[in-house]
């Protein structure tokens, strides 16, 4: 594609964006009986590819980036509320966005409530938890290999246990409030950490565990001052992996078990009562908490661990 300046690309968006807003208000039932429809639809989903791909050869600031795929995330949303629109989709369905955004625009204290029960109780206790609990075994796996022989074998078996099976099992032990659903978390995060970690205190070069054994360096002079530091990319890709599995862990843990609050209990029981725009926008606010946790665990990254090659080439 031909490089054009960024004020051209952005005002042919603009352009293309209010095109797309027109066509969109047209009733459907005219469009579609006039034959035009398809036509006009093909129209706008070309101009839209073009759009998205003008503002991918941007090039020379990250905002670019962010441009590109928030463009892209409105021409999705734009087209699946035409077709839902244009074809009457039931909205038991797929509600359209508009309708999803008013359902959560309603019913925010009640989201709200849902987020604060198991965001900020069950995710975030149960990540801390188990990610520090795998960094800490972890360690001392390390420092005393005879540990690796048993410990290692019985902590893989945490990462194979069914989570159908344990949540049951953990809101019999702990309740039905939010540490049932914390322990499943600590579970599921348990043995990512553990085993990055592990592999990340390896990747000390030998030449440089060399020049620290030569300095009369101690384990844990060696341990703060080489291994951790190299070890830095692998802990920070287990807290990202976990922190989506965290979420994951107890809105599943949830649909079996849960106090009159959280995500995978609206999940539960708005999709009984056909509520269905409730359910997805509980399922919205999953995913941008767990789109929003990655983005800083990125941003953690490239400030702790700017030096290395894998955080420095992206």
């Amino acid at each position: 594609m031909k490089a054009r300046s960024p004020r051209a690309v952005l005002g042919l968006v603009v352009a293309s964006m209010l095109l797309a807003a027109v066509f969109i208000a047209v009733p459907a039932g005219a469009s579609s009986a006039s034959g035009l429809f398809l036509p006009l639809f093909l129209a706008v989903l070309v101009v839209a590819v073009w759009t998205v791909r003008a503002c991918a050869a941007l090039d020379g600031r990250p905002a670019y980036g962010l441009l590109t795929a928030g463009l892209f995330g409105v021409w999705l949303l734009y087209f699946w509320q035409l077709l839902v629109t244009a074809y009457d989709v039931p909205r038991v369905l797929l509600p359209s966005p508009l309708l999803i955004v008013q359902a959560m625009a309603e019913g925010w204290p009640v989201l709200w409530g849902d987020f604060v029960q198991t965001v900020l109780k069950s995710v975030v206790t149960g990540w801390v938890l188990g990610c520090g609990l795998g960094f800490a075994v972890a360690v001392a796996i390390d420092r005393l290999p005879f540990l690796q022989r048993g410990l290692l074998p019985i902590a893989s078996l945490t990462s194979t246990v069914p989570l159908v099976g344990v949540a049951p099992i953990a809101v019999m032990w702990f309740g039905f409030d939010w540490p049932s659903k914390a322990a499943v978390v600590v579970l599921m995060t348990f043995f990512p950490m553990l085993v990055s970690t592990l592999a990340g205190l390896k990747a000390a070069g030998k030449l440089e565990r060399e020049l620290m054994y030569s300095y009369a360096a101690g384990y844990g002079q060696t341990l703060l001052g080489l291994r951790l530091p190299s070890a830095l990319p692998f802990i920070f890709g287990a807290l990202k992996v976990n922190a989506t599995l965290a979420l994951i862990g107890a809105i599943v843990a949830e649909f079996f078990g849960s106090p009159t609050a959280g995500l995978g209990f609206r999940i539960s029981t708005e999709a009984a009562k056909m509520h269905m725009p409730l359910v997805w926008g509980a399922i919205v606010v999953a995913a941008l908490t767990g789109s929003l946790a990655y983005a800083l665990l990125v941003q953690l990254e490239r400030r702790f661990a700017f030096w290395h090659p894998s955080v420095r080439s992206r």
